[in-house]
């Protein structure tokens, strides 16, 4: 069978990962704060016996594209986007560190602070909680403060404050959750300049329509490999009758 057939198979196997990864992009293009992934493609050659005349082609998801998302302007008070480079700090479901630009966040039933994802919000001494109160206010440095329960309007009492971290992002990895974590485990120390912009959102930085024609495109990336698979099999079926004849 001829060779082509695999280099085929393996370029339709791939075309499906890249498309994967272009789905879940369009999947979140409404998710607060969302980093798209970057489908990354590289040459591997094909070892065996024979000479080298065969190369796969291979996809990976390797990279996160950074780029900010636009800033929607929501007044409501419990929402805040990064302003500039930076993240917030969250314990993820596993009970570490992450980082997100999540920002929509809110009090549960238990007056932890929490993203719209139901994640802690990391403060310096670990998850927010907040005593009761009658309002919470949250400032553009991330400090945390309420009015108790009783109080004077005047009266603010400072609880915690959010940390904001602003790693290099090449020093960042992300997880299968959405989260972003440092590389090897490490945590992110709270970097003072890191500022929120208080009743904003930061949308996803998916852009729908390169995201849309990527999509057609890579659909007919894989009818080509389809009908590329489909004439190696008519290929071998020829010459197995010619055979047969001689």
């Amino acid at each position: 069978m001829d060779h082509s057939l695999y280099v085929a198979m393996t370029g339709a196997k791939q075309t499906m990962i890249a498309q994967s990864i272009n789905a879940n992009n369009l999947a979140n293009l409404t998710t607060v704060g969302f980093r798209a992934d970057l489908a990354t493609a590289k040459s591997i050659a094909i070892d065996g016996v024979g000479l080298p005349t065969r190369v796969n082609s291979v996809v990976g998801s390797e990279g996160t594209d950074f780029s900010s998302g636009h800033l929607n302007f929501t007044q409501r008070e419990l929402d805040f986007a990064v302003n500039g480079d930076g993240w917030i700090a969250v314990e993820s479901a596993n009970g570490d560190e992450a980082y997100t630009r999540a920002g929509n966040m809110r009090v549960d039933s238990f007056g932890q602070l929490t993203t719209g994802a139901g994640l802690q919000v990391l403060g310096d001494g670990g998850p927010i909680a907040l005593p009761p109160f009658e309002k919470v206010e949250i400032g553009k440095d991330g400090t945390v403060s309420i009015r108790g329960v009783g109080q004077a309007a005047n009266s603010l009492q400072l609880v915690d404050r959010i940390k904001l971290v602003n790693p290099p992002v090449e020093d960042l990895v992300k997880g299968n959750d959405g989260l972003f974590r440092v590389v090897g485990g490490d945590t992110a120390p709270s970097d003072a300049s890191v500022t929120l912009i208080s009743g904003a959102l930061e949308s996803s930085n998916v852009n729908a329509v390169s995201t849309l024609i990527n999509t057609i495109t890579l659909a007919r990336e894989f009818e080509a490999h389809i009908k590329v698979m489909e004439t190696a099999q008519q290929n071998d079926s020829t010459t197995t009758q010619l055979l047969r004849i001689s």
